[in-house]
């Protein structure tokens, strides 16, 4: 090998980057301190874009394709070098080739139960806990190098899952409060909630040149006491409208099953007061299910109720009202109105003492008579 020859080889002449993993998103090319030759080759492959960095500032980006290097192709790199009249000898530069293609199945959770107000269950609110997954792919590769990789040669998913999630359970916390689903409508509304939430994230993910391709709710669970509540009340009205016509059978079945695992378990701290929500809950959903039943009742009878009847009073010598009877009531307990009291109403003949009314008589039975004369001194 020829001194040309041997001084040439210190010069890097092709620059490619084949990815044979999985999780890199940034890696810069390893020159070991070569410099890059006037007409060397880049290539950049699909799914690929190629970053310049002079002395720390942010030079020219190659989509993909193949390249011979040179100053019609590096205009911002031309600028920073200052060559003016183009370029013969070799030059320095860091090369960072970016991952543009989506990376998927990044797992979320939510580390500790979150609190949210449901009214079904509660007005305290419920904890919930969450998890699903999501996908993500640099679309900024400029700014994703400048605010979060900075002079990383090795770049992975890794490294930034850790703020994304966290991005990702802050939206979902707040996304939750502001659907105001119902719980149990929540299962048959994940997409909707997925959704919604995926348009707060992107605003968030765009900051750090990232965009969220997808998100994914795949499940959201109370807590074991709660679910085994909810598990039981809908097990009761099931079996309710099956046992609509005899309800009561119905409570004692379950009066009965709490007994038996009472029973089987003696020493089960618990059982009682699971006997007494069983109980308490067939009870509720009983006098639920007889309330409809009364009101369908009365809504088919449909009869409108008696007017209240009014009462005159003739009070200091002079008459007043007319006083509904619950007034009158009141009247009679204040000592307003005695039994000698005149009173009329419409309908009746002429005016009567108030003890000879027969809606008042009541009212006077609940008075206290007259305190007798003092005792002679």
């Amino acid at each position: 090998m020829g001194l040309w020859d041997k001084i040439t080889g210190q010069f890097v002449d092709v620059i490619e980057w084949i990815d044979d993993s999985r999780d890199t998103i940034v890696y810069r090319f390893d020159r070991d301190g070569n410099e890059i030759k006037y007409g060397a080759q880049l290539t950049v492959r699909e799914g690929q874009q190629a970053v310049f960095i002079n002395e720390g500032q942010l030079a020219d980006v190659f989509p993909p394709g193949r390249y011979e290097l040179s100053t019609q192709n590096m205009p911002l790199l031309t600028t920073l070098k200052s060559w003016k009249h183009g370029f013969n000898s070799p030059f320095k530069a860091e090369v960072y080739f970016v991952n543009m293609r989506p990376f998927y199945d990044n797992k979320w959770g939510t580390k500790n139960p979150i609190r949210v107000r449901n009214a079904e269950l509660g007005s305290m609110g419920i904890e919930i806990r969450a998890f699903g997954s999501f996908a993500f792919k640099v679309i900024e590769p400029s700014r994703f190098l400048i605010d979060v990789v900075g002079t990383d040669g090795h770049f992975t998913t890794d490294e930034i899952t850790v703020k994304l999630k966290s991005l990702v359970v802050k939206q979902f916390t707040d996304g939750l409060g502001e659907s105001k689903i119902p719980f149990l409508d929540l299962a048959a509304n994940y997409e909707e909630l997925a959704a919604m939430i995926k348009t707060k994230l992107v605003l968030d993910f765009d900051r750090y040149g990232v965009d969220i391709t997808d998100f994914i709710v795949e499940n959201m669970s109370l807590p074991d006491h709660v679910q085994k509540v909810l598990d039981q009340r809908n097990e009761m009205e099931i079996m309710g409208r099956s046992m609509q016509g005899n309800l009561n059978n119905y409570t004692q079945f379950k009066m009965g099953q709490a007994m038996e695992d009472s029973a089987n378990n003696p020493n089960g701290g618990n059982e009682g007061m699971n006997m007494g929500m069983g109980m308490a809950m067939a009870n509720q959903m009983s006098n639920q299910m007889q309330n409809q039943q009364n009101q369908q009742q009365n809504n088919q009878a449909a009869t409108p109720p008696p007017a209240m009847a009014s009462f005159h009073v003739h009070i200091n010598g002079q008459q007043a009202g007319p006083f509904p009877l619950p007034e009158i009531q009141n009247m009679i307990q204040s000592g307003q109105i005695t039994r000698t009291s005149f009173v009329w109403k419409a309908g009746m003949a002429e005016w009567a003492a108030a003890e000879k009314v027969a809606e008042l008589q009541n009212f006077f039975g609940s008075t206290p008579p007259p305190l007798p004369p003092p005792p002679p001194m």
